[in-house]
This record gives structure tokens, sequence and C-alpha cells, in this order.
């Protein structure tokens, strides 16, 4: 992986090679803006989307006061994250034509997009224009990375925000030891971006701490102890502003972090302990308490969900950055880059599977890690294709012709599941057609928008209005604020299902399949996300087929 070059394809002219990969991958980000913009309020709204909103309010009502308004600070447990993106999405629709959640799906959109064009310019950093484009499609076409980033409030904006921490650990490593003002720009432009999302983003200092090892080693080895520790202590002394501006920005973000100086480790204390009552979600077939997950969830869920051709070549650059570690044709900023990498996309996994903290809703907590696997993915495709160019030319269309094969399956299935792309399983599950009776596919509840619009509708076309004096009542099996947005004023929505007119459930185990006529039903590759029926004068006891937590 040390000798990447741009002419890893076998073209006459190597600047037409690197003009044609950043055309392309130009054009990728193009198409995804093109259908970003076209789609993005097709997404319907999560359980955390509607107090993110509350958050938001919050937030902007004590900056408003001169922090004479403080409720912000004890909010539920938001205080202890960052509202960067609550509070820009309030703010974006005060000046934008669009309602609120569909303006925080907008900006979802926006924010995912630059996700991807920060990892596009780390990949082609790393390993030349041919693994950004490949990185990109990778990225773009993981249907995981691409659903979350429209509707995640949290974990989205967190990816992205480590992400662009990682180029400049990256650019840093490259600089090293007289980084530019610019690199010193992004790392205090990700580590505050990254922290105030989440204080979670503080594992990019053990990024740093390990990563650089190979390269502090070649410093002393070359420079001697005292120049050594001279040069380092140069780069720290010239990161300081940047670590200022970073601050900053978190505590912007992230106000409650700076009120007191140990806040941000009271965060830390409380997320390693679970904070809820627990509750129970499908794993593997079985009902687990979240606290009680097994050490497998992660692996088991990463292998399943995420598509194939990124698992293969995700392997290989793992492989290969090992391998490159003991090779002394590669040079030490080559292993610090190639290892901060593969650190940033296996590490936090590693942590949760032996320290087995409270997991829940599939893998949406660690969605910042797919970019970096992106990264080595598509480094790894360029380095694939070089070696071939030098030792098995005529393979090259075989390798190209996989690759982009391994691409079209995420595609079809992406196409399939809209709006619901962040359920994908691949083909190894056995696609959500397989994984349905094993593990949850819409825990945001997202198929309730549809569910709602279909009934809506369904009303219109049978001419029916509510009885006299009141509003239609729906019962809801999911999350309740999300189906009365949806719905809109003329629904009351609630649990009491023997007075209701309707019952509107998730297809996820915890919601009871009943008898009675369908009126609306939203399914995915045969699998049903969402129902309506018609309940009127049926007397339902309870939607929930297991007892409430």
């Amino acid at each position: 992986m040390s000798a990447i070059t741009t002419s890893a394809l076998d073209t006459p002219a190597r600047r037409s090679v690197e003009r044609t990969c950043d055309d392309l991958a130009i054009f990728v980000l193009a198409v995804v803006t093109l259908v970003a913009g076209l789609t993005f309020r097709d997404y319907g709204l999560g359980w955390d989307d509607y107090t993110h909103a509350e958050y938001a309010d919050l937030l902007l009502r004590m900056y408003g006061s001169g922090f004479k308004d403080t409720g912000a600070l004890s909010f539920a447990n938001l205080y202890m994250y960052g509202g960067g993106f609550d509070m820009a999405a309030a703010l974006l629709h005060k000046v934008i034509p669009l309602e609120l959640f569909e303006t925080r799906r907008l900006l979802g959109a926006v924010v995912g997009l630059i996700g991807l064009a920060v990892t596009w310019r780390l990949a082609r950093r790393v390993g030349g224009p041919l693994a950004g484009l490949a990185t990109l499609l990778l990225l773009a076409l993981c249907p995981t990375f691409y659903g979350h980033m429209f509707m995640n409030p949290k974990d989205a904006p967190f990816a992205v925000s480590m992400v662009i921490l990682i180029l400049g650990l990256v650019r840093l490593a490259e600089e090293y030891p007289a980084p530019s003002p610019r690199t010193i720009l992004i790392v205090g432009l990700g580590a505050g971006l990254s922290i105030g999302c989440r204080i979670l983003g503080g594992m990019a200092v053990v990024y740093a701490m390990v990563g650089f090892v190979p390269l502090l080693i070649e410093e002393v080895r070359t420079q001697g102890w005292r120049e050594a520790i001279r040069r380092f202590a140069h780069v720290v002394y010239v990161l300081l502003p940047g670590l200022v501006l970073g601050y900053l920005i978190m505590g912007l973000v992230w106000p409650w972090s700076i009120m007191e100086a140990d806040h941000p480790f009271k965060a830390l204390t409380y997320f390693s302990h679970f904070f809820e009552k627990p509750w129970k979600e499908m794993f593997d077939g079985a009902l687990v308490s979240v606290p009680d997950m097994p050490w497998s969830y992660l692996p088991t869920l990463f292998a399943l969900q995420l598509p194939e051709v990124l698992l293969a070549l995700l392997f290989a650059g793992i492989v290969g950055t090992f391998r490159s570690l003991s090779r002394a044709d590669v040079s030490a900023r080559r292993k610090t880059i190639l290892l901060m990498l593969t650190l940033a996309a296996s590490l936090p996994l590693v942590i949760a599977m032996v320290k087995r903290p409270a997991l829940y809703n599939g893998i949406r907590h660690f969605v910042f890690v797919i970019p970096p696997m992106a990264v080595l993915a598509g480094v790894s495709f360029a380095w694939a294709m070089t070696w071939l160019k030098d030792n098995h030319r005529r393979w090259q269309p075989a390798a190209l012709a996989v690759f982009t094969f391994g691409l079209l399956l995420p595609l079809s299935e992406m196409i399939r599941l809209h709006p619901y792309e962040y359920t994908h399983f691949n083909h190894i599950a056995g696609t959500v057609r397989g994984a349905d009776s094993l593990f949850m596919l819409d825990y945001w509840g997202l198929a309730l928008k549809q569910a709602s619009d279909g009934l809506r509708e369904e009303l219109v076309e049978r001419q029916e209005v509510p009885p006299l004096g009141r509003k239609w009542k729906v019962a809801v099996c999911g999350p309740q604020r999300p189906a009365q947005v949806a719905l809109g004023p003329d629904f009351t929505i609630g649990w009491d299902s023997q007075s209701a007119d309707f019952a509107m459930t998730l297809g996820e185990f915890y919601c009871k399949g009943l008898t009675a006529p369908v009126m609306v039903e939203i399914k995915r590759d045969d699998v049903v996300f969402a129902r309506v029926y018609d309940i009127r004068g049926r007397g339902i006891s309870t939607l929930l087929a297991i007892p409430a937590p």
C-alpha cells in the first residue's frame, strides 16, 4: 500500500487519469446532491427529532437572553451532547420557506454531503485520485451512512466532524514537524466539532498518540532524542492556536461543556454507564436486554449491514496496514497515516467488544467509523489496481468489473428500500427479508410518516370525516411525536387502543399484529415496515406484543 500511484489504471496519460478520477468524483457528488435535494422530504421523523428540536429552542433562547435562561443546561440528558446541528437547523428554518422538520432533513443532507466530500479528499490525499474516487463511491453507496445522514441528528454530524479531524491529523503527519496554518485550522475545527457533538470525539487523541509512534521512532532514530523532543514540542506549540479555536467551537456548540472544567469528564463518566431504564431489543432472533448485549453485537451487525465490497476491501486494507508496519520500504509517515486510519476504523469497535457497554439501535452510534473504513477500502482498491497493472495487467478489467458489481448490489437495495436505506442488510444476511425475524430494522420508526400519509389519503378517498365534535383518534405503537407531526392537527395520538378509530403500528417485534382490516401497509422487499388498521368498534386492548418496560 506504500506505492499507490495515480496511474493505477492502464491509460496512456497519467494526467488524464487524475483528471478523469477527479471529474468522476465531482460528478458523483453532484448526483448525490441532486438525489438528496429531490428526496430529503421523504424521510420521516425518528424517536429523537422532536426532543432535539426542543433542545435547539432552549439553546437559542439561552444565547438570546445573554445566558439568563439556562433551561438548556439541564434539559433531559441532551445537555451532555452538543447541539450544533440542532441550532443550525433552527436558525436555517427562520430563513428558508420549509417546515422545521423538512429543514432538519435538508440540513442533514448538506452535512452528509460535506462528509462525503471531506472523505473523498482524505482518501485522495492518502492514496491518490483513484483511491479518492473509490472511497467516495463506497461511502455514497453505503446504505447505513447514506440513510443516517438525513435523519440522525447526533451520530451523522459526529461522523462528519470526526472525518474532518482525521483529515487534519493525516495532514499533520504529512507536514510534521512544520504543520501549515491550514492544517492547524482543520485540526482545531475537527476537534471542536467532534467533541462538541459527542465526548467520544476525544478518542482521536488515542488515534494520534498510537498512530504517531512510527513517526516519532523514526524521528528519534534520525534526529536523536534531544532534537526529536524539540521538534515535537514545536509541533505542540504551533498547534495551540488550533486547539484554542477547537475549545471555543466546542463551547459554542456544547455550552454545558465549558461551564465547569470537569463537565466533559462528567459526560464521559455518565455515558460509560447505561443511563435509562433497560429495555429489550431483538438480536440474532432473541430478545436481549440492552445492557447485556453480547460482545458479538457490533461485529455481527457490521458484517451483515455493510456492503460486501466494502467489507472485503476493508479487510484487505487492515491487513495491508499491519503488513506495512514491518516493512522497511514503507516510510514512517506512511505507517503513521495508515495506522491512524486503521485505529479510527476499528478501535471503537474493539473497545466496545471488550468493555461491553449497553448497545442498542443497531450500529447507529458507530456510524463515525464508516468513513475511515471507506478510506481504507478505497486505498486498498487503488493498491490492488496498481499491483495488477505491474503484474497481471489483463486482470484489471475483471477487477474493475467485480468492483462495479459490488457497488451495484447496495445501490439496488438502496433504491428498493428508499427512504429506509438505513435498515439495509446485505446479501450475506439475506437482505432485509432474511434479517426481519432476527434483527430490528426500522428502529427509528421512520415508516410512520409514510403510514400517516397513507391514512390521510385513504380517508380522503373514502370521503370519511371524524365523528361529530372530535378528531380522529389514532393509537400508535412506536414513536408518537413523529406520528403526530406527520398526521397533522386533525388527529389525536395516544396509546389508548380501546377508544381509538385506527391503530398505527411498526413492523417490529414489540408491536402486535391485529385481527382488523388493514387500511395502509408499508412494505419493502416483502417485509412490513408499518401498518394502519381500522379498529373502530373492535375494543383492541393493547398494541404491544410484549409487556411495557
